[in-house]
């Protein structure tokens, strides 16, 4: 028998939990309890609590778990736990895809505009001290060479797996020795890296970020630059500097649009961020697509927050029904 009043769990992370980091998450857990009058049961809980029973909620709906790319192996197969007892958002096949950010080359191969990417994965690099491989061991920039590495303009490296700019930096082609240090650093740690040419447009326009629930554009923000030159990849950085709400252009809203209809196998999203950022030529570009655990970023749209806590609690309510 389905209950009268729907279980939600929102799901965090122990260190969010401790530091109160992610300041939408009280101001949702209240606002799914009193959604359309009778509301629903809420609990915030962390997603590596042994203690859950997932299975005594209609609705698992990730939000701060913000030290998942530390973890991926594990918080994969946590997905596919909680997604088997109960109805996780989104769901642990898009979860699984979302992760990696390689999830960008089958966007670009359905004809989405992303930031153009190279995938260099532990074991790519030449190895300047084998004389086997290509990289000669008197000409270090070898090495810099097989990783495709920008001469012409600044670049960014970084994870595929990553959270909050995490072992992300900003390099000008002078710094090619710092930028394959870093590389080797994240290929000694398992992690596959990404070099993409860093986009100028940033520094002026920054970049925007459209937040879909509920399968509608729900708002926008602008954010400035994350990178800032010489700021090495293993330092804090502020993930979201200079933050004012956005007002989409059409352009921005056709290419967010664009890349939600790519995701494989078309699921239900009840949720999504699109980050964008203009080309050189001017036109907007997929910088990330957020389906696993973005900030939505309720406090700066609180007219948002029904609505987002009235579709959560129908969410749970129809899967309640289904139980």
């Amino acid at each position: 028998m389905a209950r009268s009043t729907p279980r939600i769990a929102l799901v965090t992370c122990q260190e969010v939990r401790e530091s109160g980091y992610d300041r939408d998450l009280p101001v949702l857990a209240d606002a799914v309890r009193q959604a359309g009058g009778a509301g629903a049961d809420v609990a915030v809980v962390s997603w590596d609590d042994p203690d859950v029973e997932w299975g005594g909620f209609d609705l698992a709906l990730i939000r701060s778990t913000w030290d998942y790319s530390w973890r991926p192996a594990e918080f994969l197969a946590w997905a596919d736990r909680c997604g088997a007892a109960t109805a996780l958002a989104n769901p642990p096949e898009v979860v699984r895809w979302n992760a990696d950010k390689r999830y960008l080359g089958d966007l670009a191969a359905a004809g989405v505009p992303v930031v153009d990417t190279r995938y260099l994965a532990p074991g790519d690099l030449a190895d300047p001290t084998d004389p086997t491989d290509v990289a000669d061991v008197a000409d270090p920039t070898d090495v810099a060479a097989s990783a495709g590495l920008p001469t012409d303009r600044e670049y960014v490296v970084k994870p595929t797996s990553g959270a909050g700019a995490r072992y992300a930096a900003r390099y000008t082609p002078d710094e090619h020795g710092t930028a394959v240090r870093h590389l080797e650093r994240m290929h000694a740690e398992g992690l596959t890296a990404m070099v993409q040419p860093y986009i100028r447009s940033i520094d002026t326009a920054g970049e925007r970020a459209l937040v879909f629930f509920g399968g509608r554009f729900l708002h926008a923000i602008r954010k400035g630059a994350v990178l800032e030159p010489g700021t090495a990849y293993d330092d804090d950085k502020v993930p979201h500097p200079n933050l004012r709400t956005w007002q989409p252009s059409p352009a921005e809203l056709a290419v967010a649009e664009r890349a939600l209809a790519a995701v494989p196998g078309a699921p239900e999203l009840l949720y999504a961020r699109v980050d964008l950022v203009d080309g050189d030529d001017g036109a907007p570009r997929v910088m990330e697509l957020e389906l696993v655990e973005p900030n939505l970023f309720l406090f700066l749209h609180e007219a948002s927050v029904p609505v987002v806590a009235e579709a959560v609690v129908a969410e749970a309510a129809g899967r309640a029904a289904l139980r």
